[in-house]
């Protein structure tokens, strides 16, 4: 007989460090991702900071093999609220056996340190693969791999708005500017993943319109199933 493996969330943002995160992880073999697990604001009913719709985030789960686990946020969200409901998702998946979730976070150590704080105690301990991987190859590798996105969401403190929208892919890479990260990192723009080898089929997703709002531009990112 087997030994069962543990159960895992993947942290599901809709984005590629989430999608490259759980292919490792299912390459790995380690785990049994049983779930995705995301925040969407029901204001917009879109994936929180991403402001991808939440049809292509069902797409992207059933695409993906993963009953999505959603948690949904007020438009603005005090953080005692995002984390009592984060804390509810949390005891929830310890309910059903759930021990581990895992995050796609890179190098910021200040986000590791917070949420290796809040699932303390909770039952579940946190799992980053590609936690100090360099972020050019990390980002060569994603897309090498058959990883498909576009630019959800760009700061403009850090991009020209025009970025919304693009394709990640090395003509993307090439044209950023000196000092932002090729993975986005430090909060420079946001993915959404329509193909890759977690997926069983490619999203027909377009983009459509671009939008500025509170300092970001947004893409909207439409499904056409």
């Amino acid at each position: 007989m087997t030994t069962p493996r543990p159960k895992a969330l993947i942290s599901w943002s809709s984005g590629k460090d989430s999608a490259f995160a759980l292919q490792e992880v299912r390459r790995a073999g380690k785990f049994d991702v049983v779930g995705a697990l995301t925040t969407v604001t029901e204001t917009f009913d879109r994936v929180s900071i991403h402001g991808v719709r939440q049809e292509i985030l069902r797409a992207q789960c059933e695409a993906a093999g993963l009953p999505p686990r959603i948690v949904p946020i007020p438009y603005p969200c005090p953080n005692e609220i995002y984390e009592a409901r984060m804390g509810e998702a949390v005891a929830s998946a310890v309910r059903d056996g759930i021990t581990h979730i895992i995050f796609g976070d890179l190098f910021l150590a200040d986000i590791r340190a917070y949420r290796e704080r809040k699932l303390a105690g909770t039952g579940i301990a946190p799992v980053f693969p590609l936690w100090e991987r360099p972020t050019l190859p990390l980002a060569h590798a994603m897309i090498a791999s058959g990883l498909e996105a576009y630019l959800a969401t760009v700061d403009l403190k850090k991009l020209p708005a025009e970025f919304a929208g693009r394709k990640f892919d090395m003509q993307l890479l090439a044209d950023l500017p000196d000092g932002v990260d090729p993975c986005g990192e430090n909060g420079e723009f946001h993915t959404c993943v329509v193909a890759g080898p977690v997926f069983t089929h490619r999203l027909a997703v377009v983009a459509a319109e671009r939008v500025e709002r509170d300092g970001y531009a947004y893409c909207d990112l439409l499904f056409r199933p």
